[in-house]
């Protein structure tokens, strides 16, 4: 039926906003369905990056990390091409955040105190009881060597930021063997704090944690 020729240009009208708003908000709609999926990989990294450290790379199904995040499983593979790239993300990002927990612990202090302070803070018996939440480094490296190559290079990646925070805070920092003397300290702490986390006795654990730190700290500073 053809309408009227007096109600024409109305529908012209209507159909080109229609068309009008259609163009504009295809793209708004777009980004939202960008963000919401951006915000959902990030909880799954999330909830990946705390169940690696908990249970160790072996010990993480995708079933439980997709539970924890709130999520079913059908939807992994929407974010992730394997289990393999979601543990590396997974590595990258406990390694991540334990190098910016350690930052924060340096910045807190005056310069002249702030690898005291890191060393401290890294050699607590909070952080050793804090293993979901702490050193990524420390609570996975017994099983990193036999992880696929892209979990060890985000792992080795971080270890290097976590070397090279150390040197920045030393007080010989710019000068030579700065850098050597980093790599002493680094390997120092992370081994008294996984020894520390190892042991069923409490006060070997914390006899192994005051050793380190007054070792690395003879000044007593």
């Amino acid at each position: 039926m053809v309408p009227p020729l007096g109600l024409i240009p109305g529908l012209l009208a209507l159909r080109a906003g229609v068309e009008y708003d259609d163009h504009h908000m295809r793209p708004a709609l777009k980004r939202t369905t960008r963000r919401r999926k951006e915000a959902t990989h990030e909880r799954i990294v999330e909830a990946a990056a705390r169940a690696i450290r908990r249970s160790g790379y072996g010990g993480t199904g995708v079933v439980d990390i997709m539970k924890d995040a709130g999520l079913t499983h059908g939807g992994f593979y929407a974010h992730f091409a394997s289990r393999e790239a979601m543990l590396a993300e997974a590595a990258d990002r406990a390694g991540a955040e334990g190098v910016a927990a350690a930052a924060r612990l340096a910045a807190a202090a005056p310069p002249q105190k702030a690898l005291q302070a890191l060393l401290r803070g890294y050699l607590s018996k909070a952080h050793v009881e804090a293993v979901e939440t702490g050193c990524g480094v420390a609570a996975l490296c017994s099983e990193t060597p036999r992880q696929p190559p892209e979990v060890r290079r985000a792992a080795t990646r971080r270890l290097k930021e976590m070397i090279d925070l150390v040197a920045r805070q030393s007080p010989g920092w710019g000068q030579p063997r700065t850098h050597e003397q980093a790599l002493v300290t680094v390997a120092t702490m992370v081994g008294a704090l996984v020894l520390a986390r190892a042991v069923d006795d409490p006060r070997l654990s914390d006899a192994l944690r005051e050793a380190a730190l007054q070792h690395l700290t003879p000044t007593g500073d």
